[in-house]
C-alpha cells in the first residue's frame, strides 16, 4: 500500500484518521498501532510477524539493559540486541546475494533461497537499533510500556522508507502528544506537498528514465544518455523526499515530530556538503553509530580517511545486495576523502558554482552506478555519457528533450528553495498585492496540487517507490 494510491488516500487514510481523531488520550496509541499493523500486513502478511519479532526482541533487550545499567550483563543484552538485528537484516537482504555470489565464483550449484525482501526492513531495522543503543549509552530512557514501544516500532507514516527516528526524536510524544488544528493543518500541506512531488514529478519524469534506461546503450548519444541519468536523478529526488514530505505530515497530523530528511541537495558545493542535505536521517545513524565509535576524526587523518570508507562501504550495502551499490558507496567514498585530503579547500577558494557543478557530475555519475546493476550496463552506459561509440546528437534525443523540456526544467527549479523563497517574500509583504496573493496561493495551491495529484494517480499505471526496495 503506498501513500500515493486510490487505497490508501480514499480508504485507509480517512478510515484510520476518523478513528484516530475519535479516540481519546492514550486510546489513539491503540489506534496508530493496530492501524499500523493492518498498513503493513497489506502488503506483507506474512513478514509482520517477523516486524513484531523484532519489537519483541528490542523492548526485552531495552528492558534488560536498563535493568543491569552500568554492569557486564548490560553489554550482553545490547550486543544481543545486535547481533539479532543485523543477522535478520543479513539473512533477509544479503544471504540469496552471497549464495549466487559464491556460486558464480566456485560453481558450488548451492540453492538459491528466493526470499522475497521485507518491505522496510533496513528502516524498523536500524530504528530498533539505535533505541537499544541509546538506552546503553543512557541517552534514551527505558520504555516499560510494550505498546508504546510497538507504536514506535511500527508507526506507518514512515515505517517502509523513512526517515529513521531515533526514539529520542519521539520519546515525549508516545507518552503524551499535542494535536491541534495548526498542527493538523500544517502537517496536511505538508502532505499534499509530499503527494504532488510524487506524482505530479517523479512519476512523470521516472517515466522517461524508465524508457531510456530500457533502450541499448550501444550507440544511444550522449544527449539521450545525460537526459536519462538527469531524469533518474529528479525521479529518485522526488520520489524520496516527496515520501519523507508525506510521512512528516502525517506524522505531524497525529502530533508527532519527525525529522527533516532532504534540505536541496542538488544545489550543494561539494559532495560533503551533497551529504549533509540528502538523506540527512540515514547519514546521522551511521555518523553517530558508526563514524563516531570507530574513532571518527578524533585519531588523525589516516583513521579519519579509513572511517569514512568504512561508513560507505556499509551506506552502498545498506542500500541493496548487488555489487553495483557496493561500488556506488566506493565512490562517495574516493570523493569524500579527496575532499578530506585536499580538494574541498581548493573548491572552498573556487566560485561557489564551480563547486554545484562539480558536485552535480560527481552525482550524476554515482546515480548511473546507483540505477544499474550490471557491470555491462553501467559500463555502456558511462561510454555513451562519454561519447564512445555513438553520437554526440541525434534525433531521438532532440525528440525525447523536446517532449520533457518544460517537466524537466519545473523539476529543476523544484530541486531548489526558489519555490520557498518566492512565497517567504509574499508572505512578509505586510499590505498590498504581495500579501493578497500569498494568501490566496495559501489556500489555492494545496487544493490544486491534491487535485492534480489524484487526477494524475487514477489515470496513471506508473506508480512505484524506488526506496522501497531498500
Amino acid at each position: 500500500m503506498v501513500f500515493s494510491s486510490v487505497l490508501f488516500l480514499f480508504r485507509f487514510l480517512p478510515f484510520f484518521f476518523i478513528v484516530y481523531f475519535l479516540i481519546p488520550g492514550r486510546g489513539k496509541n491503540v489506534v496508530l498501532f493496530l492501524g499500523s499493523l493492518l498498513f503493513y500486513a497489506w502488503g506483507e502478511p506474512v513478514y509482520i510477524l517477523l516486524m513484531l519479532f523484532s519489537t519483541l526482541v528490542d523492548y526485552v533487550n531495552g528492558r534488560l539493559i536498563g535493568k543491569f545499567q552500568g554492569r557486564n550483563q548490560a553489554k550482553v543484552f545490547l550486543v544481543l540486541s545486535v547481533v539479532i538485528n543485523l543477522f535478520i537484516l543479513c539473512f533477509f537482504k544479503y544471504a540469496d546475494f552471497l549464495i549466487q555470489t559464491v556460486n558464480g565464483l566456485t560453481g558450488a550449484g548451492l540453492p538459491h533461497l528466493n526470499l522475497p525482501l521485507p518491505i522496510g526492513i533496513s528502516f524498523y531495522t536500524f530504528q530498533t537499533m539505535s533505541y537499544t543503543i541509546d538506552v546503553y549509552r543512557g541517552k534514551a530512557k527505558v520504555q516499560r510500556n510494550i505498546l508504546d514501544f510497538g507504536v514506535y516500532v511500527t508507526m506507518f507514516p514512515q515505517l517502509i522508507a523513512g526517515p529513521i527516528v531515533k526514539y529520542s526524536d519521539v520519546e515525549r510524544e508516545l507518552h503524551g502528544r499535542k494535536v491541534d488544528i495548526i498542527g493538523i493543518s500544517h502537517g496536511t500541506k505538508r502532505f499534499v506537498t509530499g503527494l504532488a512531488k510524487k506524482a505530479l514529478l517523479a512519476n512523470m519524469i521516472g517515466e522517461l528514465w524508465a524508457d531510456i534506461s530500457a533502450m541499448e546503450f550501444a550507440g544511444m548519444s550522449v544527449l539521450t544518455s545525460w537526459i536519462g541519468v538527469l531524469a533518474f536523478a529528479f525521479q529518485i529526488y522526488f520520489d524520496f523526499s516527496g515520501y519523507s514530505d508525506m510521512a512528516i505530515g502525517l506524522g505531524e497530523i497525529m502530533g508527532f515530530h519527525f525529522p527533516e530528511n532532504f534540505n536541496y541537495p542538488y544545489i550543494a558545493s561539494s559532495v560533503t556538503d551533497f551529504w549533509r542535505r540528502w538523506h540527512i536521517s540515514l547519514g546521522s545513524w551511521f555518523r553517530e553509530y558508526v563514524y563516531i565509535p570507530l574513532g571518527g576524526n578524533r585519531k588523525g587523518l589516516s583513521r579519519q580517511l579509513l572511517n569514512i570508507l568504512a561508513v560507505w562501504m556499509l551506506t552502498g550495502i545498506w542500500h541493496g545486495a548487488g555489487w553495483n551499490f557496493l561500488l556506488w558507496g566506493l565512490w562517495f567514498a574516493f570523493l569524500l576523502m579527496m575532499e578530506k585530503l585536499f580538494l574541498g579547500r581548493v573548491l572552498s577558494r573556487l566560485p561557489g558554482g564551480i563547486g554545484m557543478i562539480y558536485n552535480a557530475l560527481a552525482v550524476l555519475l554515482g546515480w548511473v552506478l546507483f540505477a544499474l546493476d550490471t557491470p555491462a550496463g553501467i559500463g555502456g552506459y558511462l561510454a555513451a555519457m562519454f561519447g564512445l561509440g555513438g553520437k554526440l546528437i541525434d534525433s531521438q534525443g532532440l525528440y525525447l528533450l523536446g517532449e520533457y523540456f518544460v517537466l524537466l526544467v519545473i523539476a529543476a527549479v523544484a530541486a531548489t528553495p526558489l519555490p520557498g523563497l518566492l512565497a517567504k517574500g509574499l508572505e512578509r509583504a505586510e499590505t498590498g498585492w504581495g500579501i493578497a496573493l500569498y494568501r490566496l496561493g495559501e489556500k489555492v495551491v494545496p487544493a490544486l496540487l491534491l487535485l492534480l495529484s489524484i487526477a494524475v494517480i487514477v489515470d496513471g499505471t506508473f506508480n512505484p517507490f524506488l526506496y522501497f526496495r531498500f
